[in-house]
């Protein structure tokens, strides 16, 4: 292994798919070793039932410069998630880089719907899932990712603090669960800064998730076809973008400078130069303020 990370460990929860998945490959291209997490493995799938799988990830991250190993754990169980940490102590004896994407909801959710009529059960479920289990994993992750100076949080969410602090996100569990991960980091911050770490939540754009794809009945080599029926599609980005945002800041000797803030891939593209995989460095979030959210035409100009 070679790179910027070659020397690190990171914990990616949550990266069967998706973002955690782009991130999971990216730090393993900067060369970390990096255990992925998921409850989907080729013996068995989650509720999502879908394909991908932890062991998938962890071939990619091998095959991109790193060192992948796959540990499946439902990070609601706090036995499994104890262990999961002492064995990467036993194994490294060290963390650096904690990513808390677990996130299991997209099946849990109704747009737009108030929460008299929504599905309570599903709604808390939700909860659990997307804050519960980062609350869990911290607690057991974070005495060994503070054993050595300089470590690194990320908190997975959808969209930055100040989009979420003027925009109702869907419905009243998604929008309070995505907050709360926002408000997670934030706490984090003023825990861990002192203490020699640094912690933050990072917002992909409109991502080209493998549940997107599909959702658009296209692939990612054909995926400007879905333009057709949702035209600001244009903005979006593949889950690598987030990941190079996430292995930037773990090669950053000056990362601190952002403990407790919100990120968002696009703006760390423009500090760090780094691009998505076909050199485009789309900016959603503004995108999504300036034009999709003002009504006007899709235009990515200037955005990406």
């Amino acid at each position: 292994m070679s790179g910027p990370l070659q020397e690190k460990v990171a914990l990616v929860a949550g990266a069967t798919r998706g973002a955690g998945r782009g991130i999971a490959v990216e730090l393993g291209a900067a060369g970390a070793t990096v255990y992925v997490t998921g409850r989907s493995t080729r013996g068995h799938r989650s509720e999502y039932d879908r394909p991908e799988t932890v062991e998938d990830t962890a071939d990619l991250v091998t095959a991109a410069g790193g060192r992948g190993i796959a540990v499946p754990v439902d990070h609601l169980d706090r036995t499994a998630v104890r262990a999961l940490v002492e064995r990467v102590d036993g194994e490294q004896g060290r963390l650096d880089v904690l990513v808390n994407d677990i996130w299991g909801g997209e099946k849990l959710f109704q747009w737009d719907t108030p929460v008299w009529e929504h599905d309570l059960a599903a709604g808390l479920r939700l909860l659990r899932l997307a804050v519960e289990t980062h609350a869990i994993t911290s607690h057991f992750a974070l005495p060994l990712l503070l054993r050595r100076p300089g470590g690194l949080v990320v908190e997975m969410t959808d969209g930055t603090t100040e989009y979420n602090r003027d925009t109702y996100r869907v419905n009243l569990f998604y929008d309070l669960a995505k907050a709360s991960v926002l408000r997670m980091a934030f706490a984090l911050g003023h825990e861990l800064g002192p203490r020699g770490a640094t912690a933050v939540a990072l917002t992909p754009g409109r991502l080209r998730s493998e549940l997107m794809l599909d959702a658009y009945g296209v692939r990612e080599d054909n995926w400007r076809d879905a333009l057709v029926r949702e035209p600001h599609c244009a903005i979006s980005e593949t889950p690598r973008f987030a990941g190079r945002a996430v292995a930037a800041l773990a090669a950053d000797p000056d990362v601190a400078r952002f403990n407790a803030q919100s990120l968002s891939s696009g703006r760390l593209a423009r500090e760090y130069g780094f691009t998505d995989l076909d050199g485009s460095r789309p900016d959603a979030w503004r995108y999504l303020v300036e034009v999709q959210d003002a009504g006007k035409p899709a235009d990515v100009t200037g955005y990406r």
